[in-house]
């Protein structure tokens, strides 16, 4: 019998410990931090418990803190939704939407891009346009195109990053929100985009053309 059969021996019995206890004093393993030493069965246990614990509390911490970020979003959305209920006006609804995202969610380039309304055209590529109408999500990572970073205006050298939201009415697309990093990471394209979408229904419902 090799040490493999004794594994699946064990695996196969599950009460085999159970029914001769005095084994896990009589047996003896490496001590996991220090190999030189062996120590009983049953303190190797409870190492790997008490390793099986720390690593548990290091998940629950992590979990708060993904909670409470959701939470400051959260608030910092329903904060956006309410001054862009009382705006009444999209042209102060545009304004307003930039100081939010300035401000609360320390975005330093936003640039807002309206076409649609009567006669006032898109101000993009034809082809840029269409990548534009073709996304059914906000899109996050490096910038793309160069025409694209134009809408920053002055600061489109300072651009390293994009996450660019498309904004619909009525299944259409007439307008991009567009927020810009300085840092490579600040917009990368694992992250999630569920509160950017939600952004984006909300600037949509205030800044959509009227008819």
């Amino acid at each position: 019998m090799n040490a493999e059969d004794v594994a699946r021996y064990l695996r196969d019995n599950p009460d085999f410990l159970a029914e001769h206890d005095e084994l896990f004093t009589q047996l003896t393993v490496p001590h996991p931090q220090h190999g030189g030493q062996a120590i009983s069965l049953a303190e190797r246990q409870l190492y790997a418990l008490r390793d099986k614990i720390r690593q548990l509390e290091l998940k629950l911490v992590e979990l708060i803190r993904f909670g409470e970020e959701n939470d400051d979003i959260s608030a910092k959305v329903h904060r956006l939704a309410v001054q862009l209920l009382e705006a009444r006006e999209p042209g102060l609804a545009g304004q307003l939407l930039a100081e939010s995202l300035r401000e609360d969610f320390a975005v330093p380039y936003v640039a807002l891009e309206l076409w649609g309304a009567g006669d006032v055209p898109c101000r993009f590529p034809d082809s840029v346009q269409r990548q534009i109408e073709a996304m059914r999500h906000p899109y996050c990572g490096a910038p793309e195109s160069m025409e694209l970073l134009a809408c920053f205006g002055e600061s489109a050298p300072h651009v390293r990053s994009v996450a660019l939201i498309p904004l619909r009415a009525a299944g259409a697309v007439f307008g991009l929100l567009a927020l810009g990093g300085a840092e490579p990471e600040r917009f990368y394209a694992e992250m999630g985009t569920l509160y950017l979408g939600r952004i984006g229904e909300l600037a949509a419902a205030a800044l959509k053309p009227q008819p």
